[in-house]
Parts: structure tokens; sequence; C-alpha cells
């Protein structure tokens, strides 16, 4: 079960078909492929993400979740017969997704991986103890969206989720200048 991500730091490679490279303009001649670590930080500090799964007739399942990057792993958690957890039963292959909607500001990231069901007690509240970090009173007031998630989740009544990264890709946007960067774990 993957509870901590790759122990080295991923090397970006810029495919220069979608960046700015083939297509130059102002500021786009040193255009490089985005650092990792500027991806995880983008990770690490975002909100929403949109979780992508295939239902077992195939057709796609695409939900806004809540998710925090601990030990180099995205983690989620959502109810064990919600349609989410249903499709991952079938196929534990899914992306996280998350980003902005400015055509010319921002990075956009997509995590590939494999969903795994999270029971470890010790990887249990670290996660619990990453989303209250992040997200704050959501969580831990009793007038918070998400009150009450941690003892859900430890007893069992919330499924959570580890999807250690296989693949990545960022798409950045500065000024119009676009980059395209695969990390390959």
């Amino acid at each position: 079960m993957p509870t901590q991500g790759s122990a080295h730091t991923p090397a970006g490679e810029l495919d220069a078909r979608y960046s700015s490279a083939l297509n130059p303009r102002p500021g786009a001649a040193e255009v490089t492929a985005t650092e990792w670590a500027e991806a995880q930080r983008q990770l690490e500090g975002a909100e929403i993400f949109w979780l992508s799964t295939v239902r077992s007739d195939g057709r796609l399942h695409v939900t806004p979740v809540i998710a925090a990057w601990y030990e180099g792993v995205l983690y989620f958690s959502t109810g064990p017969q919600e349609q989410k957890a249903r499709n991952l039963a079938h196929d534990a292959h899914c992306a996280l997704t998350t980003g902005g909607n400015s055509l010319t500001e921002g990075l956009d990231l997509v995590v590939e991986g494999t969903a795994v069901r999270v029971e470890d007690p010790a990887v249990v509240e670290g996660m619990i103890g990453a989303y209250e970090a992040k997200y704050g009173a959501h969580i831990t007031s009793p007038e918070g969206t998400f009150h009450g998630i941690g003892d859900a989740i430890r007893k069992g009544d919330v499924a959570t989720f580890a999807v250690a990264p296989s693949t990545a890709y960022g798409f950045g946007r500065d000024g119009g200048v676009y980059t395209h960067t695969r990390w390959a774990f």
C-alpha cells in the first residue's frame, strides 16, 4: 500500500509541442519545465481537487473532493457507498486534478495514480492531521462543513484513499507564456 511518495524528486520534462517554445511570444524564449517543488507547493495549497474515476460500465465519473498532500501522497476520503468508492473498488486507477480557470495565469495539475484504501491507524492519524492543518475550521469547528470527518474516518464510516503519483502533469500559464511539464515517478 503506498503510504509514502517517491523518495526522489522527479525531473520535469517540458513538452515543447504544447508549450510556448514552439509558438514564441515575448518571454517565451527561455520557457522551461516547471520544477516539482512548485507543483508540490500548489498541491499542498489547493483546496479543491477533481477526482476522475471510471464506472464499471466504462463511463467516466468526475467529482470534486477535498484532499491533502501528506508525505508525498494525495489523500482524500469518501463514503464507502458513494459512486467514487464503488468505481475505485472496480478500477483503482484515477486522476486528481486542481488548478485555476484563468487563460493567462496559473498552474493546472493532474496527478495520475492508483487509489489504495488506507486502514493503517498511524497513516490515518497523519492524514487526519494533514486535513485539519490544511482545512482548519472547516474540519475542526462544530460549524465547519466537514466537522466530525476525523472521527468518521477513525471509525471506518468514511473511506480514506491514498494516491501516490505515477505520473503528473503541469500546465502553466504566465502572462500568456505556456508550459506543459510531465513528471514520472
